[in-house]
């Protein structure tokens, strides 16, 4: 880890006397030449328009492309992606030493814990672009573009955390700054991911010829493969995965599995707390830490770190091993990051038959019941109570099945790729003055892969919203970013208390033309879309070809981790 950490310091610091040299190049040019191109692509070299052609910020990228290749007449496609790697880390650790200084200016608690959040999440989407450093020089060129959406879901959320980092903030003055802080960031960021997306005619502009693999045939890049060259063995397991895992998830197809800790308030397990089990995570674990948690109501905010991966935890029912909390905005001055009554970060979690609570209520505001940003996890048969911001699909990919979810303002928000199946969506009653959004997708760039879909579930009041329910406006949601998208209902029962135009506004039209939110084959009184918005990212779609692509195996690649978890699913659409 030592010798990662001075490789990757050396090589920033390389980087940055580079791009020094390479402004004063230009700096110096500009003294010779006053008329600057409007197309900063239009005096650079072949190469460089190829990479950065399908960039939105085409200047960033070639300052920053072209910083690590400047005088290599031989560079390929790899060097210029690892150079804009490499000025997008350096990006973000400038960020964060800048935010340390705005850090000061924040006088009130709130906001100097959010400062302390940024720094957190910023590392986390440094995490994220050493992913994608890693996988681009250990992958062959041409097999870049079967990793495309490996590296997309790392990229969306190297994104979606630096968003998370400035919603944050609540002072407008703050945030503004800190916008402006982690714009650089921001941009590389946004420029790598679509780069990254059109792999396949860079590595061709390159002369480069690519495989015709589906990009999706493979999830894990450091996936070894069988003796016969298969990726997976004559089970249908994926031969990473260990064959003590192998046993375990045959025997979650069928009962719990056998527990390597058991939690019990009366003292009949090795711990009575969820947290000192997990303290209890042992070091270099290879396969899965199975943890049950007994029948109680456990008063603990939880946090699954990010080397806690493999994580399975199962309780005795929804409604009879809970997690509780009350931490809130409003309430306890807490900033809904860290309001988060249980909060996964390790990828690969499986939750099952256990209840998560934010009982801070309505006047708390954000007060947060589950935050998950864990790739590949998946919860079964879990509850998910609160009131506004319940659920937080912060990034990564998530499974939901055969769950509840509960609560009033955006109680269904974030920017990771969630799929909610068959799932009971319970709506409350607000506060006075107050409207329901069932959804708040966070969206900030367009070419992320992430996006909310509710399939195959129902929509309904609770019973104390019941007689309110025409009074009380309840909407399927509204656009939180410019391209909140991939709201998807479908298959699904909405009942009457569905406001007729189904979606709310934001502010103003801001994003009703970018948004992408789409309704399919959806049944009740609720679901009648005659009198819907009329917004252009709106679409009521009746051809299924048009949905499959929102279904669990493609939007998810479901089909490559789910059944390994134990958890049933519907791959694709019902018939």
């Amino acid at each position: 880890m030592k010798g990662k950490l001075i490789g990757l310091v050396i090589s920033i610091i390389v980087l940055v006397g580079l791009g020094a040299l390479l402004v004063v190049t230009v700096r110096d040019a500009d003294k010779n030449d006053h008329h600057v191109p409007n197309n900063p692509l239009s005096t650079t070299s072949k190469a460089i328009q190829a990479i950065c052609g399908p960039t939105d910020y085409k200047e960033a990228c070639v300052l920053a492309d072209l910083t690590p290749v400047a005088y290599n007449k031989t560079a390929s496609p790899k060097d210029y992606i690892q150079g804009a790697i490499n000025a997008t880390i350096n990006a973000i650790i400038q960020s964060i030493e800048h935010s340390k200084d705005l850090s000061k200016e924040a006088n009130d608690p709130l906001n100097q814990m959010a400062f302390n959040d940024c720094k957190e999440l910023l590392q986390f989407a440094i995490d994220e672009l050493n992913d994608v450093f890693n996988n681009v020089v250990s992958d062959q060129l041409h097999t870049i573009n079967e990793r495309e959406y490996e590296l997309k879901n790392w990229l969306s959320a190297t994104i979606a955390y630096q968003e998370s980092c400035i919603d944050g903030i609540n002072k407008d003055e703050l945030k503004e700054k800190m916008a402006i802080n982690l714009k650089d960031a921001s941009h590389l960021s946004s420029n790598i991911l679509a780069i990254i997306s059109e792999i396949v005619p860079v590595l061709n502009s390159f002369g480069l010829q690519t495989s015709n693999v589906s990009l999706n045939r493979r999830l894990l890049h450091h996936v070894p493969k069988n003796d016969n060259g298969n990726d997976l063995d004559h089970e249908g397991y994926p031969s990473w995965l260990p064959s003590g895992d192998r046993k375990l998830l045959r025997r979650i197809n069928m009962n719990n599995p056998r527990p390597n800790v058991i939690v019990a308030q009366d003292g009949s397990g090795q711990f009575r707390t969820i947290n000192a089990a997990l303290r209890a995570y042992p070091k270099g674990l290879r396969g899965r830490y199975v943890i049950y948690v007994k029948a109680g109501i456990y008063k603990e905010q939880v946090l699954i770190t990010k080397d806690q991966v493999n994580i399975f935890m199962f309780g005795d029912g929804p409604r009879r091993t809970i997690v509780t909390g009350r931490q809130s905005v409003n309430g306890t001055k807490t900033t809904t990051y860290q309001s988060a009554t249980f909060a996964v970060i390790g990828n690969g979690f499986v939750g099952k038959s256990m209840g998560f609570q934010n009982t801070a209520g309505p006047e708390g505001h954000q007060a947060v019941a589950l935050r998950v940003q864990s790739d590949m996890s998946t919860f079964y048969n879990c509850r998910m109570d609160g009131y506004q911001d319940t659920l937080y699909t912060q990034a990564h990919r998530q499974f939901y099945r055969n769950c509840v979810v509960s609560g009033t303002v955006d109680f269904i928000f974030g920017d990771g790729n969630a799929v909610i199946q068959n799932t009971l969506i319970i709506v409350r009653k607000p506060m006075d003055g107050q409207q329901n959004t069932v959804t708040a997708q966070g969206k900030k760039d367009k070419r992320q892969t992430t996006g909310i879909v509710i399939h195959n579930c129902r929509i309904v009041p609770e019973q104390l919203l019941f007689p309110l329910r025409f009074k009380i406006n309840t909407f399927l949601g509204r656009p939180w970013k410019e391209y909140s998208t991939t709201v998807i209902i479908m298959q699904t029962m909405l009942a009457d208390f569905i406001q007729p135009t189904g979606w709310m506004p934001w502010a103003g039209t801001f994003a009703l033309d970018t948004l992408f939110y789409a309704e399919f084959e959806n049944r009740g009184p609720g679901a009648i879309t005659s009198r819907r918005v009329r917004w252009k990212g709106y679409h009521v779609l009746t051809n299924r070809n048009q949905v499959l692509r929102f279904t669990v195996d493609p939007f998810l690649q479901g089909n490559m981790w789910i059944r390994f978890t134990g958890t049933p699913y519907l791959p694709s659409l019902k018939p």
